[in-house]
């Protein structure tokens, strides 16, 4: 029986011991990085300063690199001649400075596609620490349960305890004797002796965890890895700034809201949760996170807060796309009651809302059914893509306002980024904080500046993903130039001398037969590699022509397209089947209809067809699969011909890019560079100038070009052709 306790007290404190083996795991792994760092710097820089070291006496004696004075001591630093004890501790300071500014910039990055010995090392720490904390707060538990009961017996039976002393003992004492005897063994094999044999097994199979084990785990749940390690070992995943970006005293306000999680049914990052409290504590904001930082989740955990403390009635305005979503989310995420306020049924599951309560969630188009008395009033109002009502003469804003009026609070929504479209921003915050609006009315000019952001903080909050998801698996984006055949070629020309933009667009995938494209042989073999690696595919294009012809192309190996004209219900049920297909199943998706407000991670790649004219269309697609949850590196691979259409696209881009960045942060960018009317005039007539110049040397073609059908992604053109 003590035996069995002992083991008990052991797995109790087990926990204690994983959390202690992550600490020192992650400083291998920091003290690794740092060496690696170190190893690249020459022992030449010590002398940067013209401190008159003698570098080459250090180097003589092989001493070459930071790295090497790093693991030397200071005696062995002063045996080599020319070099004094004091020298050598100057030495010593200078590379342990650099040392510690390299520990302090060190991050970690996971992957599962990314394995190294440090990081397997870190990742079955986490998994024991995760899997030994429930089984020591069981142990605990059980020890308590019962230590009183065996402590008791084991008393009582010392006063029998010896042949001597039991043949002295009175009648009583033998038979209390014999009825604790019974009672311990009775415990033994009983719930207590089954529960700590259980509790033993189960801990000695976390002592020995594989480390297939431990990677496979991190896979399926690493937002749950990422926090533990935040928990344990703040700053190692790089986001070290803990209150986000905020003035120093709104951030002190927001740190001491209360958040009440209970009836949440997911993990947030610390980066959310701080959301969920500027939320609640500012009551009516607009918060602008980057795609992929999952505004969704902390808008629910912000409700399930506010349910916690007496809230009764939400309401969520959503487009169309992403109402089904929208409504899976919350019934994944937590416990909140769901009603979808949409289509023939909207009237009656309005009036449902209005008497029982939960989460109305309902879209734009909707809203102009929603009719309340003056004196109703719910808890919050969450208005997902707030731009949509940017501009306040539309009906959907004004039914949107009207609706707003009877909000205690209001949560409005939107991944773009409103920096440099301050008129939107103003008019988004004119229905939030209106005085607000009206300082920043005078400080349009300073957009950029710390002082407007101070401004706006108390109702504005935008964070990036880079700023907050440090720990997120590496993107690689790779641009894969195709060469045209014959025929791709012969077809390109027809349809540069068209002057039909959207047809010269649709390069090496408007040939007759797929077997003839270079980008659709290229799209396969990427394909078939990517199911190789274990990894599924998403495959976007502006064009249905294109997207019908891949889904063909690829047969059972494809899902059902997704486009403008499938249903939000239907599309929420293709990305579960998808979510549920084996390697190397292929997503095919209209790129501004399958593009935004889905979550995708099981995919690892993601094809483009053709260059968008705008990378913020791109970046949205992009997002689908890199954002918060993702546990393996994403592959982006664009299909470009080369000496077509594409290139030039490509390097307007770039340029305007590189020009956008010097004034604005990269997020804000993306949203403003495009490729305008006019530029798509000049290069149609660049590119038949080209041709004309290779099919008859000298002669060119003149004049202004009317481009026909051009679309610059701006529109809503679900069903362009």
């Amino acid at each position: 029986m003590p035996g069995i306790q002992k083991t008990l007290d052991g797995i109790a404190t087990s926990d204690v011991i994983y959390r202690d083996s992550i600490q020192q795991e992650a400083n291998c792994y920091v003290a690794a990085q740092v060496l690696k760092l170190m190893e690249k710097i020459p022992v030449e820089e010590v002398n940067r300063d013209k401190r008159g070291i003698r570098v080459k006496a250090l180097r003589d004696s092989g001493y070459v690199m930071y790295a090497d004075i790093l693991t030397a001591s200071i005696y062995q630093l002063a045996a080599v001649r020319g070099i004094s004890e004091d020298g050598a501790r100057i030495i010593k300071r200078i590379v342990g400075e650099a040392a510690d500014n390299a520990s302090a910039t060190t991050k970690l990055q996971l992957s599962a596609d990314n394995r190294t010995e440090d990081t397997t090392r870190l990742i079955i720490a986490v998994s024991q620490y995760q899997q030994a904390k429930p089984l020591a707060d069981k142990s605990s538990r059980l020890s308590q349960q019962y230590s009183g009961t065996i402590q008791n017996a084991l008393e009582g039976l010392k006063v029998s305890a010896g042949t001597f002393r039991w043949l002295f003992a009175s009648r009583q004492e033998k038979q209390n004797a014999i009825e604790l005897y019974k009672l311990l063994d009775e415990t033994l094999h009983g719930e207590y002796g089954q529960t700590a044999e259980r509790l033993r097994v189960e801990s000695d199979a976390i002592e020995s965890l594989s480390e297939d084990d431990a990677w496979d785990s991190f896979k399926k749940h690493p937002i749950s890895y990422a926090n533990t390690l935040e928990e344990i070992v703040p700053g190692l995943l790089g986001n070290g700034d803990t209150v986000y970006g905020l003035p120093k005293d709104l951030a002190r306000e927001v740190q001491e809201e209360c958040f009440f999680p209970d009836g949440l049914l997911c993990d947030l990052r610390r980066y959310q949760e701080w959301g969920v409290k500027y939320i609640l504590h500012q009551k009516k904001v607009l918060l602008g996170d980057e795609m992929g930082l999952c505004k969704t989740i902390q808008a629910i955990a912000t409700m399930v807060s506010l349910r916690n403390t007496g809230a009764t009635h939400f309401i969520v305005i959503c487009p169309a796309s992403v109402i089904v979503n929208w409504c899976r989310e919350i019934q994944k995420f937590s416990k909140l009651r769901v009603i979808s306020v949409h289509g023939f049924s909207r009237e009656s599951a309005l009036e449902d809302w209005q008497r029982t309560g939960g989460v109305a969630v309902t879209t734009y188009e909707t809203t102009a059914y929603f009719k309340f008395s003056d004196d109703f009033t719910y808890s919050l109002l969450v208005v997902d893509e707030a731009h949509y009502i940017k501009n306040p003469s539309t009906n959907r804003s004004k039914n949107t306002k009207a609706i707003a009026e009877h909000a205690e609070r209001l949560l409005f929504m939107t991944g773009t980024a409103l920096e440099n479209k301050v008129d939107e921003m103003i008019n988004l915050i004119k229905l939030l904080q209106p005085s607000i609006a009206m300082q920043i009315s005078g400080m349009k000019e300073l957009s950029s500046a710390p002082q407007f952001r101070e401004t706006v903080a108390p109702v504005y909050y935008r964070r990036r993903r880079e700023d907050v998801l440090t720990e997120l698996p590496e993107l690689s984006e790779i641009k894969e130039w195709c060469q045209l055949g014959d025929s791709e070629e012969r077809k390109y020309e027809e349809t540069v001398f068209s002057k039909n933009y959207n047809a010269i667009r649709r390069v090496s995938w408007n040939v007759p037969d797929l077997k003839d494209s270079g980008k659709a042989k290229r799209l396969l073999e990427i394909i078939e590699e990517a199911k190789s690696e274990g990894r599924k595919v998403l495959v976007f294009s502006f064009y249905l022509d294109t997207i019908r012809k891949i889904a063909d192309m690829l047969g059972s190996q494809c899902t059902e397209p997704i486009n403008g004209s499938i249903t939000p219900t239907r599309r929420q049920e293709i990305i579960d089947d998808f979510d549920k297909a084996p390697a190397g199943q292929v997503l095919v998706a209209q790129i501004v209809a399958g593009g935004t407000g889905l979550n995708i991670q099981s995919a690892s790649v993601v094809i483009i067809c053709e260059p968008q004219l705008k990378p913020s269309i791109e970046n949205q697609a992009i997002s689908r699969a890199y954002r918060m949850g993702q546990a393996r590196n994403v592959l982006v691979y664009r299909l470009l011909a080369e000496n077509t259409i594409d290139e030039k696209i490509t390097d307007i881009l770039a340029r305007k890019q590189e020009v956008f960045n010097a004034f604005a942060n990269e997020s804000a960018a993306a949203e403003n560079v495009e490729v305008d009317e006019k530029s798509l005039g000049n290069i149609v007539q660049e590119e038949i100038d080209r041709i004309n110049q290779k099919r008859n040397g000298m002669e060119t073609s003149t004049g202004t070009v009317e481009v026909i059908a051009v679309d610059s992604n701006r529109s809503q053109g679900n069903n362009r052709d």
